[in-house]
Order: structure tokens, then C-alpha cells, then sequence
């Protein structure tokens, strides 16, 4: 009877699968600016998998105003811990002060570059993300391309358009017309949860 306890406790163990982090790794979209910690779109995705038996950890490494300078300056010290799949969301404030894409590139490339280098099985995760018609047509486009011409050399997985559904309805943003509300950002879970999913 003994042995076939322990048996049975092996097999619950071999069927156990470990918890997986997911680090959200950008700027005040991911940090879920004007709310509290809870409301933001990477904690409420925590709680959609929770309910779905998924066992994760999820880490909210958003930082309001980061550029992608910003954020290759600090990732290294972001990866203390190791991480199962890693959420890129920065750029927007690049585009947003019309600074030189190349160099925006370059930086998200790095960015992915270390990550990967810290964590060799890392699932990357790109929130592709885009500017205003004010900056000119010709940096909006190429701004634009910045993050599928990334997944696809790294074999990420791609979010399209971060704020897709949400971007310029005014009811589901704050008063500045840039940063989703409580509603907005139940809206960018759900639709991100389709993702996180399939990649667990």
C-alpha cells in the first residue's frame, strides 16, 4: 500500500508542471499610468490565467516615459530572476518625440539580444505599437515596420497593435486621449489573452 503511495505522489510530481514567469517589460501603458498596479492590463492578464489554471508569475516592469534607450539601460538589472516568456512594449515614447527609428531599432534589438542571452529558452513576446499621423507619413510607416520586421528576425511572437480597439475611443481613455482607462485596459487583456494562451 506504501509503495504504491509513493508511486502515485511520483506521478502527481512528473505531472506537475512548474510555474512560468511572464515579464512585462515597457513603458506607462504597461506600468497601467493614472491607475493603481491592479488595474493595469499585465496584472489583470495574471488573474485571467490564474482562474484558468495556468501556474504563472507575472512581473510588471513598466516604467512611465521609458524610451527604448531607457530601457536598454536597465534590463540587465530587470533579469535577476529568470524569465519563461518576456513582453516587449516600448518605442512609443521614440516615436513620440521623433526620435531617429534606427536607433530605436537598434535598441529593441539589444534589448531582445540580452534577454535572450540570459534566458536561451525565452519565448519573446513584441507589442507592436504606432504614432500619430502628425509625425509624417513617412516616419508613421516606418515606425510602423519596426516591430514586425523585429519578430520576424527573432522569431517572436507578434502583437500587432497593442491598443488595438482601444486607441482613440474616447470613452475607453484617460482625459490626455493617450493612456487607457480602467475599461481600456480590460479591453488590451482580453484581447492579449488569446497569446498568452497558446504560448502556456
Amino acid at each position: 500500500m506504501a509503495a504504491k503511495l509513493i508511486v502515485l505522489c511520483l506521478a502527481f510530481l512528473l505531472i506537475e508542471s512548474p510555474s512560468k514567469t511572464i515579464l512585462f517589460y515597457g513603458d506607462s501603458l504597461t506600468a497601467g499610468y493614472g491607475l493603481s498596479p491592479e488595474e493595469a492590463f499585465p496584472s489583470l492578464i495574471q488573474k485571467a490565467l490564474l482562474k484558468d489554471n495556468k501556474k504563472i508569475k507575472v512581473i510588471n516592469a513598466g516604467l512611465s516615459g521609458e524610451t527604448s534607450a531607457g530601457g536598454l539601460s536597465r534590463i540587465e538589472w530587470t533579469l535577476r530572476q529568470p524569465v519563461d516568456i518576456f513582453v516587449l512594449e516600448l518605442g512609443a515614447n521614440d516615436g513620440l518625440r521623433g526620435l531617429p527609428l534606427d536607433q530605436t531599432r537598434k535598441n529593441l534589438q539589444s534589448i531582445i539580444d540580452k534577454v535572450v542571452a540570459k534566458n536561451p529558452n525565452v519565448k519573446i513576446v513584441l507589442a507592436g505599437m504606432m504614432v500619430p499621423p502628425n509625425m509624417g507619413k513617412a516616419y508613421s510607416d516606418e515606425f510602423k515596420k519596426i516591430y514586425p520586421t523585429l519578430a520576424e528576425k527573432n522569431k517572436a511572437v507578434l502583437i500587432p497593435f497593442l491598443l488595438e480597439g482601444v486607441a482613440g475611443v474616447e470613452k475607453l481613455n484617460q482625459a490626455d486621449g493617450i493612456h487607457p482607462n480602467v475599461e481600456g485596459h480590460k479591453i488590451v487583456a482580453n484581447n492579449l489573452m488569446k497569446y498568452f494562451t497558446k504560448l502556456l
